[in-house]
């Protein structure tokens, strides 16, 4: 993580089903399980109907607004290869881009796990602790979800740690 006094911001952008506000609510409880003060809004285009969603995640000792400036993300985790270049704006010159071709999805168990993969891929960069990523994967995903979700963030997190992927 960024210094410890400073606020990691962190942008999740995709597509209506994809899983955007889920990987960012499972991130902000990560983060706040961590015990870091965390703020999330999100943004549902059409959603429903494949439009664009994104998320902003802030977390730090002291967060006082919900959205991330522009230029200020730290990463962007575009779970949707066509969204990544629009997004880049909310890139900050040294942030990290995540895309989904960090991860080889034949690994993943359930392809629609993609989400929970990317947010492995990022754990890998963050200074929040394995189980603290497992516990916000419990809390917010039912229990039929979960073997293959978890599978996913290991793919996710070994892949992250095996490379430096960067805008």
């Amino acid at each position: 993580m960024p210094g410890a006094a400073r606020v990691t911001n962190i942008v999740i952008v995709g597509l209506g089903g994809q899983g955007v506000i889920t990987a960012s609510d499972v991130l902000a409880e990560a983060a706040f399980v961590a015990g870091w003060d965390v703020k999330k809004s999100e943004l549902h285009g059409m959603s429903q109907r494949g439009g664009i969603v994104t998320s902003d995640v802030r977390f730090g000792r002291a967060v006082l607004s919900p959205m991330v400036p522009a230029g200020e993300a730290d990463y962007l985790v575009a779970l949707a290869p066509d969204q990544a270049e629009p997004n880049l704006r909310l890139l900050r010159k040294s942030g990290v881009l995540i895309t989904p071709c960090a991860i080889d999805e034949s690994q993943l168990s359930d392809r629609r796990s993609l989400n929970i993969g990317l947010l492995g891929v990022l754990s890998a960069h963050l200074s929040i602790a394995p189980e603290h990523w497992i516990a916000a994967l419990r809390a917010k995903l039912p229990e039929k979800l979960r073997a293959a979700n978890e599978q996913a963030f290991e793919v996710g997190r070994q892949t992250g740690s095996s490379s430096e992927i960067s805008a």
